[in-house]
């Protein structure tokens, strides 16, 4: 039988229509990443602090719903949940720049409009995970991490130079407009996806097409959701932990998340800051240096699933962590000038090994779990690595305003530099896999 994954995973309709959605949508969000903070730092001329505040109520959902969003994704058919996602995200985005246009827009919806987008976010994140191994099957799951990989560095390659030209030509709450399309034309792709999610449980793609193996996947599916329903909430959220804290692997891979996610906020609220107004970029040009940055990343992509084939994902994990720990900390250098081009090259630099490092852990952390808890894996290793990111908003805030933008975005790098040292310090990490 010919599996999904020892044919070009291109060849499978459902996948191209999965990632092709992925694809857009990040796209889009890269535009917003780009947009919403300028929207207001330039046109609600925002301090620091608030925003900060906007970073962190961006990811305040990740703490807030990360854990039980897997228990309820576990219980759910994962493609109604990918969709609705995608149309609520739209429809909040647009509201941004209806209300510029009517002169009414503020940070009270700025940041209505973040915390929603970010729960939904984080009900898509958890079902987009875990539908992925129904797609692809157990022996592609490698190869489909390192696409989804590629459409993350693509997406940084090109949506913070759309984003920030738009900005530029158009105002920054207009350029929101393109992200809330990218969602909904995500949306439309997700809807034709076919494919039944008990596809991932057992045997090959091609094996499982018979009518009656589909029929008894299928009945096997309601019975877990049923189980799931009697089981309650707290102990299917519970089982999920056990599970990711019972891995030591699991536990470090967990932290570093942690830590880079945490930078994360403090990049996220510091940078645009940092760049626009101390070092005076434009916002085109702000977004060209984001994108010129991220195509590491694609290298990465390409590179990662080779790495983990050749190398094993435990040495995959341990390289990348390394040459992330030494590419980062030249990011803290840049400045006016010639100091500016340190920027792009230290990003590029870094994102090989962070990229690399991703596609690592993701197929090691969805090898190693049983199927009935993709969800609750994923639910529970977000929670853990996102939940920390609204601190990292909030820090970059204060410390904006207290020490100066630049004291923020000296600490970002420096907090960057550190994330990958948990796996570094983990024993036997190069003997995993």
């Amino acid at each position: 039988m010919t599996t999904t994954a020892s044919r070009s995973l291109w060849r499978a309709r459902d996948f191209r229509r999965y990632a092709g959605a992925d694809a857009i949508s990040k796209v889009g969000s890269q535009v917003s990443l780009v947009a919403l903070p300028l929207t207001a730092a330039i046109t609600l001329h925002a301090s620091p602090f608030q925003v900060g505040l906007l970073t962190a109520a961006e990811m305040l959902a990740f703490l807030l719903v990360g854990l039980p969003a897997g228990a309820w994704v576990d219980r759910m058919p994962r493609r109604p949940v990918l969709v609705a996602a995608d149309v609520v995200r739209a429809a909040a985005l647009l509201s941004i720049p209806a209300a510029a246009a009517a002169g009414a827009l503020g940070l009270p919806q700025m940041y209505a409009v973040a915390l929603l987008t970010g729960l939904c976010t984080v009900f898509f994140d958890v079902a987009h995970q875990s539908y992925l191994p129904a797609i692809v099957g157990p022996r592609g799951l490698a190869r489909g991490h390192g696409v989804l990989a590629a459409n993350v560095s693509v997406a940084e390659l090109s949506g913070p130079a759309i984003g920030g030209w738009l900005v530029q030509a158009l105002t920054a709450p207009m350029a929101v407009v393109a992200d809330a399309l990218s969602y909904a034309v995500s949306a439309l792709l997700l809807v034709r996806v076919r494919t039944d999610e008990g596809r991932g449980r057992a045997g090959s793609p091609g094996e499982r097409r018979g009518t009656g193996q589909g029929e008894r996947q299928g009945e096997g599916r309601a019975e877990e959701r049923g189980e799931a329903a009697r089981g309650g909430l707290r102990s299917e959220i519970a089982e999920g932990l056990r599970f990711v804290l019972g891995q030591p692997v699991l536990r470090r891979v967990a932290m570093v998340g942690a830590l880079t996610m945490t930078s994360f906020g403090l990049w996220s609220a510091t940078v645009p800051l940092y760049l626009v107004r101390e070092v005076g970029v434009s916002p085109g040009a702000y977004g060209t240096l984001l994108s010129a940055g991220a195509a590491g990343g694609v290298f990465g992509a390409w590179l990662g699933p080779r790495a983990v084939a050749r190398m094993g994902t435990g040495r995959a994990m341990y390289a990348s962590a390394l040459a992330a720990t030494l590419f980062i900390p030249p990011l803290a250098f840049t400045g006016g000038g010639a100091r500016l081009l340190i920027f792009p090259a230290a990003l590029a630099a870094s994102g090989v090994a962070t990229t690399v490092f991703s596609v690592a852990q993701g197929t090691y952390r969805q090898s190693i779990c049983p199927p009935h808890l993709l969800g609750r894996l994923s639910a529970t290793m977000r929670f853990l690595m996102w939940g920390p990111a609204p601190l990292g908003g909030l820090l970059a805030g204060t410390l904006g305003q207290l020490a100066g933008v630049r004291v923020a975005f000296w600490a970002a790098c420096g907090a960057y530099a550190l994330a990958h040292v948990p796996i570094l310090l983990a024993p036997g990490i190069r003997r995993v896999g």
